[in-house]
């Protein structure tokens, strides 16, 4: 592995690390995955790599989840891989890239950008390019950098409120500030409109989220784990060719290499318990029984699931919990084949405030081969946009606000005709709105050997998005296998705390 500046996770210090003295479960032991995403996927490595029989259901004819792709066609035939958007590896996802590794050892198919500037209206830009990785040098580089907020700027921000965000601990964070809205903290803070808009919006509207539906403290915890806490720089890696190639397929094909039964296009419709220590999984193509089960969707089709079952709705608190879960604003990406090319200076891909719906550009072929071979024969571009925590379901007007926002930023693609486009329209991320904590599931239940994985759960120090998801399939594997006496997957991560207070992670 790269230099782990953060915090290894021993076993005395995290719920769900295990504590096993064995490298393999007994001949036999089975375990029904259900969701083929990162969680899942995760959950399933570990648990094959040490003897389990693991039977993995995936609804959808690929795996991946939210960060998979499948096969679309332009006009002429020619194929092409479509996802949900653009995913960033972090150099601080630690657990995810361990996942990557498996695949891909040398993580050669991840290639670094130098930059992806924020971009305003006007022409107003901020780059992110070479800042100390080092905090707080981190944050004085950027406010000594930005436009967007002056010395007198400075002068008027609240210092107590900006001193949570030096001072997050993540327990004392949640108990304190969960009831509040991250407009609450922002208001509070008197953060200047221009510098609250160029240097928060961008990273609050990635999480599907508008101010007032976020959690004040979530707001805290991912400036912590995003900036203050990350050791490793806000510059993140893509992938060089489409996810389905250079991770799913391989990934797919690791699996079977395992024995596990990787089941695509088998939807899980419904559970029951069959004995004190035994689960029967229901699908669309038939039945299998198990001795442990790990759930890793997304919050609608785990809703889903529980309803239909009446043995996990068992539990009222885990029931209720479940329930309780929501999900954030719809999200639509639009990726565009245009007839002609972006500018050559453009960046592969830039954050946008100020814009309307507009969040996000990408130039595809300026880091994906697939779409770099296909502007090599025609001389065009492709081009994704996307809109995060979009208020109406109006897809038309959406698209409309999107192109016009595009041609006002890159000017050169005004007029310029898609020869091809593809539209993804979906409301399935997990929302983290405030006082939500408290009640969020973790990733153990009350049945013993029925866990839960994926971007929602509760986790006991700092994390996001796909990192969370692994984690969280890492964890719910490990938990199971300390059932069975048998060693898990070490975890790493940022500290649990800022650099003015908190206590480490399990104190």
């Amino acid at each position: 592995m790269s230099l782990f500046d953060g915090l290894r996770l021993g076993v005395r210090e995290l719920r769900g690390v295990t504590r096993g003295t064995r490298d393999a479960v007994d001949a036999g032991t089975r375990v029904v995955v259900v969701g083929g995403g990162i969680a899942g996927v995760s959950a399933a490595c570990v648990l094959a790599e040490r003897g389990v029989l693991v039977t993995l259901l995936e609804q959808q004819d690929y795996l991946g989840g939210r960060a998979g792709a499948w096969t679309e066609h332009l006009p002429d035939e020619t194929p092409f891989q479509m996802g949900r958007g653009f995913h960033g590896y972090f150099r601080h996802f630690y657990n995810l890239r361990g996942l990557l590794r498996r695949v891909d050892p040398a993580l050669e198919r991840l290639k670094p950008l130098s930059d992806y500037p924020i971009l305003g209206p006007d022409g107003s830009m901020e780059s992110l390019e070479g800042l100390p990785t080092t905090s707080p040098l981190n944050l004085l580089a950027l406010l000594r950098r930005t436009r967007a907020i002056s010395l007198r700027d400075l002068r008027g921000i609240d210092a107590a409120t900006a001193q949570l965000m030096l001072r997050f601990d993540q327990r004392k964070t949640y108990e304190r500030h969960d009831h509040r809205s991250a407009r609450e903290l922002l208001d509070t803070l008197h953060f200047p409109e221009r510098g609250r808009q160029m240097l928060y919006d961008v990273f609050a509207q990635s999480f599907f989220h508008p101010e007032d539906g976020m959690s004040a403290a979530e707001t805290l915890m991912r400036f912590h784990f995003f900036f203050l806490g990350n050791p490793e720089g806000l510059v993140f890696d893509v992938l060089d060719e489409p996810p389905s190639d250079a991770l799913w397929k391989p990934m797919e094909r690791y699996l079977r290499g395992l024995g596990v039964d990787v089941r695509l296009g088998c939807k899980l419709e419904h559970v029951e318990q069959v004995s004190l220590g035994q689960w029967r999984a229901h699908t669309n193509a038939g039945r299998l029984e198990a001795e442990g089960l790990v759930l890793a969707v997304t919050v609608p089709a785990l809703q889903a699931i529980f309803e239909a079952s009446v043995d996990l709705r068992a539990d009222p608190d885990l029931d209720g919990a479940i329930r309780a879960l929501g999900v954030s604003l719809p999200f639509g990406v639009w990726r565009l084949f245009f007839d002609r090319s972006a500018n050559p200076d453009r960046p592969p891909f830039a954050s946008t405030s100020g814009m309307g719906l507009l969040d996000q550009i990408s130039l595809y072929e300026r880091f994906e081969g697939e779409s770099r071979r296909w502007s090599m024969r025609t001389g065009g571009s492709v081009v994704e946009l996307h809109g995060y925590a979009c208020p109406n379901d109006d897809q038309a007007a959406i698209r409309a606000e999107l192109r016009q926002c595009l041609d006002e930023l890159y000017p050169e693609l005004a007029g310029a005709e898609p020869l091809h486009g593809s539209w993804s329209f979906s409301r399935d991320c997990p929302s983290f709105g405030p006082g939500s904590h408290a009640k969020r599931p973790r990733v153990a239940t009350p049945f013993g050997n029925v866990v839960l994985a994926g971007d929602f759960v509760k986790l006991p120090f700092p994390t996001a998005m796909m990192e969370r998801a692994a984690a969280s399939g890492m964890l719910a594997a490990n938990h199971l296998l300390d059932r069975w006496d048998v060693r898990g997957e070490s975890l790493y991560a940022i500290p649990g705390r800022g650099l003015t207070g908190g206590s480490p992670i399990g104190e």
